[in-house]
C-alpha cells in the first residue's frame, strides 16, 4: 500500500513539475511564444491570409523573433483597443503600423521604427477633395483611434464618422453614405487596386512626419523593447527589411534609413 502512495505522489509530483515548466516558458523547445495584437483589414501592412495573419509588418515581426529566440501568436483585435491591450497586458506586443506619436508614447513604448508612409482620402471621383478647406461640412470615415482619427478630427467643419477596422469604412464609402475616408495611402491605393469597377480616387494626401511606424511594448518590459530593436537592426544591416517590405510594397520606395546598412528610425520614448 505504502509503495503504491509513493508510486501516485511521484507521478503526481512529476505532473506538477511540467505544468510548472510549461506555464513559464520552459517546455523542451526553449521558446517562449509572445501575444501579438494586430489588424485583418490592412494590407500590405497587416491582413489575414488564408487564416494566417501577414502582411510586411507581421512578417517583419516574424523574421525579429526568429533572431531573438522567441515565437509570435497573432491575435486580431480593434485598432481602438490596441494599445491599452499592451498597456495593461492583453497583448505582449502590438503590430498595426502604428504610428509612435508624442500622445500614445503616454500609454506604451515603441520600438524603433519600421517603416514612414503618408495619409490619404479616398473619395468618388470628381469629388475634389484635394485641400483640407474642402473637408468642410463633409462625412469622412477613419478607423477609432488611428492617426489619421487625429487628423480629421482637426479639420475645420469635417464631420468624423469612425469605425472600428478598416473594411466597415470601405464599405460605407463604397454605398456613398461617406464622402471620403481617410486611410494610410498604402491601404487606400491597394483598395483601388483591388476594386477597379469601384469609381473611387485618392485626393488630398499628406506625409506622416517624425513618427514612423514602430511596434509597441509596455512600458515596463524594456527587455523585450531591446529585443525588438536588436532584431530590427540586425534586419535592416543584412537587407531582410528590404527584403520584405519588397514582398509587399511594389511601387512604394522604401525609407534610405531602412535600406541595406542604413542608420534606421530612432523612435525617443518618454521618459518613465
Amino acid at each position: 500500500m505504502r509503495s503504491t502512495l509513493s508510486k501516485i505522489a511521484a507521478v503526481l509530483t512529476a505532473g506538477a513539475l511540467t505544468l510548472t515548466l510549461a506555464a513559464c516558458g520552459g517546455s523542451d523547445t526553449g521558446s517562449t511564444t509572445l501575444r501579438v495584437g494586430t489588424l485583418s483589414d490592412a494590407p500590405p501592412s497587416i491582413y489575414l491570409e488564408n487564416g494566417r495573419f501577414t502582411g510586411y509588418d507581421n512578417e517583419l515581426l516574424r523574421d525579429i523573433a526568429k533572431r531573438e529566440g522567441f515565437e509570435v501568436e497573432f491575435v486580431g483585435t480593434e485598432f481602438s483597443s490596441l494599445l491599452a491591450g499592451v498597456a495593461t497586458g492583453k497583448f505582449d506586443i502590438g503590430s498595426s503600423t502604428i504610428s509612435s506619436t508624442e500622445a500614445r508614447k503616454k500609454t506604451v513604448a515603441f520600438s524603433n521604427g519600421y517603416n514612414t508612409g503618408f495619409t490619404t482620402i479616398v473619395t468618388a471621383k470628381g469629388a475634389n477633395l484635394k485641400d483640407p478647406a474642402a473637408f468642410a461640412g463633409k462625412r469622412l470615415g477613419v478607423v477609432q483611434g488611428s492617426v489619421q482619427d487625429e487628423f480629421a478630427g482637426k479639420t475645420a467643419g469635417a464631420q468624423v464618422v469612425r469605425f472600428p477596422d478598416y473594411n466597415a469604412g470601405f464599405a460605407q464609402l463604397k454605398n456613398g453614405t461617406l464622402d471620403g475616408w481617410v486611410v494610410p495611402q498604402d491601404i487606400g491605393q491597394k483598395y483601388l487596386d483591388q476594386n477597379p469597377a469601384v469609381p473611387l480616387e485618392l485626393g488630398y494626401t499628406v506625409e506622416d512626419k517624425d513618427t514612423p511606424s514602430a511596434f509597441a511594448v509596455a512600458k515596463n518590459n524594456p527587455d523585450l523593447l531591446n529585443k525588438l530593436n536588436d532584431g530590427l537592426a540586425k534586419a535592416i544591416a543584412d537587407g531582410s527589411v528590404a527584403r520584405i517590405y519588397g514582398q509587399f510594397y511594389k511601387t512604394t520606395p522604401l525609407s534610405k534609413e531602412l535600406q541595406q546598412g542604413g542608420p534606421g528610425l530612432l523612435v525617443k520614448n518618454a521618459s518613465a
